[in-house]
């Protein structure tokens, strides 16, 4: 990047504070239409994401971060992702998330026997953000 071509700078918070900042050649998220691929110069835009990867590519490198839920916001090639929670691919305890996915499929079974529909959809959540956790780490 220090051939004065546009970059995009990017940068992720939780409510625990930054989880990422770095400057990126191309953005790629999920968004609740689909997903969205974002290069220096795009149009301002202000997106609902869904639980998945966020990949930032820079040269001929790429850093993936687990997102679990959230918006962006993007212009002057400043994205700015507000996320529930986020964990950076090297920084992701594989054994942890694999606990969590056993642990909500069980609280998924369980809440489809009682018919207990609040505890299946915070199940569902839970194993969606277990999967993404596993998926990004195992990249």
């Amino acid at each position: 990047m220090a051939d004065n071509k546009p970059v995009l700078s990017i940068s992720i918070v939780t409510p625990d504070g930054r989880v990422y900042e770095h400057q990126g050649d191309f953005l790629v998220v999920t968004t609740a239409i689909g997903p969205l691929g974002i290069l220096p110069k795009h149009v301002p835009v202000i997106a609902t994401l869904k639980v998945d990867e966020v990949r930032v590519k820079y040269g001929e490198e790429q850093d993936r971060i687990a997102v679990n839920g959230g918006f962006m916001e993007f212009s002057n090639d400043t994205a700015t992702i507000v996320a529930d929670s986020a964990e950076r691919q090297s920084e992701i305890d594989v054994k942890r998330a694999e606990s969590a996915r056993q642990r909500a499929q069980e609280t998924i079974k369980q809440a489809k026997a009682s018919h207990d529909t609040d505890s299946l959809a915070r199940a569902e959540v839970a194993l969606r953000r277990a999967i993404n956790r596993i998926n990004v780490a195992n990249h």
